[in-house]
């Protein structure tokens, strides 16, 4: 009798002995993972999912956060009717939220959890440590940190922008850094709860929706809050026109994303996307959608909390307990500005060196987009590496920007579920 691996069970041990066909591990159990779950399962591919429940959604985003897409942006893939966001506060006796209801990211949660709970099944919370290509044969080995090995014949990475959070140079060498008390720089990524600045100078570094909202939250928490903007304008989202005239819709059409040809033409064929040449899409990987804050948080700020523009920090230092940055100015004018801490609201940068399971071997193996550090990818979002997919952010350099919000689940979900399920 083969003795399993500590940890696995009846149908891991099949899966490592041939008698049964090797799972597809899902790293990752947010929009992205859930909804590839959810379609794998329904195509009766077996499949094992790692990660916690809409992890990010609860420890990355500060209490009191809303999402910046419209509730039509924001369904999970579900494999059959049932699963939308609408379905789910129908199912809960709560009302309907539509385009003039910014949703609150703690409806999301429990909309992903029930999600998860309904198309999904089990999600283990074990970390996944280690993907290392099978000794021999095709497929891969995944080990956990509870000490579990698995045998996979296919992976996808569904970790979103874990790992990815991006501080500048200028602000990387401040420390200690981090959510706690006693650090003098962190992350927007960092924070469930800014309340605990209340009563303390923070500086927030940014100009788009992070960096508005966190500002906005701060400044209601008590802190005293100023916004430094590299742009020289805040741009703002409008309030949605549900009654839009013709005209109006044919020069701007609707998208998931926003208004305009261009938005609507890269929802409307993501697939396409993947043929411009590799600059094209980088360019409108970086550009499409800028940063701006949503229609709704403007009043919350706009002469509520202190925002400089064309504001670029060029130099920080600890001075005992404050943060000493020196900012350049409009015209050349230099500043100096003292706080008791820095909120880089400074967004993510797609790097395959920051998922450190990967191992050497298949991180190296993996083809990435010329000019970034994002993997190249085939129309089933599969990689170089035969057998592992990458999905979400670490798509939008092949497939645009919608990849980088959870409207492109369904257009992910569905191509790498049917390839896997025909491998």
């Amino acid at each position: 009798m083969t003795q399993s691996l500590p940890g696995q069970r009846p149908a891991q041990e099949q899966a490592l002995t041939g008698r049964g066909r090797p799972p597809v591990v899902v790293i990752g159990a947010g929009p992205y993972g859930l909804s590839v779950a959810a379609h794998l399962r329904a195509a009766g591919v077996p499949v094992r999912v790692f990660g916690e429940v809409m992890g990010s959604w609860r420890h990355a985003m500060a209490t009191g956060m809303f999402l910046k897409s419209t509730p039509d942006a924001t369904d999970l893939s579900a494999p059959e009717p049932g699963g939308r966001l609408a379905d789910f506060r129908r199912v809960h006796g709560e009302p309907e939220l539509t385009e003039l209801t910014p949703i609150p990211c703690d409806v999301f949660v429990r909309y992903g959890q029930w999600f998860q709970k309904r198309y999904v099944g089990e999600v283990e919370p074990a970390r996944v440590t280690a993907v290392e290509r099978a000794a021999s044969g095709p497929g891969f080995l995944v080990r956990a940190d509870d000490g579990q090995e698995t045998a996979a014949a296919g992976v996808v990475v569904a970790t979103g922008l874990n790992g990815l959070a991006h501080v500048p140079a200028e602000l990387r060498h401040l420390a200690p850094e981090g959510p706690g008390p006693d650090a003098v720089v962190s992350h927007t990524s960092h924070h469930t709860d800014l309340s605990g600045y209340a009563g303390r100078r923070v500086a927030v570094v940014g100009g788009g929706q992070s960096a508005l909202e966190s500002a906005a939250l701060l400044h209601e928490a008590g802190a005293e809050t100023q916004v430094l903007v590299r742009e020289r304008t805040v741009l703002w989202g409008m309030p949605p026109d549900l009654a839009r005239p013709w005209t109006q819709r044919l020069a701007k059409p609707a998208s998931p994303l926003g208004t305009g040809w261009i938005l609507a033409a890269v929802c409307a064929a993501p697939g396409g996307v993947r043929w411009l040449p590799a600059t094209a899409r980088l360019l409108l990987f970086r550009r499409a959608l800028g940063p701006s804050g949503g229609w709704w948080l403007r009043d919350r700020v706009t002469g509520v909390v202190p925002v400089h523009t064309s504001r670029r920090v060029t130099a920080a230092v600890v001075r005992g307990p404050e943060v000493h940055l020196e900012v350049a100015g409009p015209r050349g004018r230099r500043e100096t500005l003292a706080v008791d801490h820095v909120l880089a609201a400074t967004g993510y940068r797609l790097d395959l060196a920051a998922l450190p399971y990967l191992s050497p071997t298949v991180r190296r193996a993996v083809v990435c987009v010329p000019g970034s550090r994002a993997p190249a990818l085939r129309g089933t979002f599969e990689s170089s590496v035969p057998g592992l997919y990458f999905t979400g952010s670490l798509a939008a350099p092949m497939f645009g920007p919608m990849m980088r919000f959870v409207a492109g689940t369904e257009f992910a979900a569905v191509r790498i579920a049917r390839h896997l399920a025909k491998s």
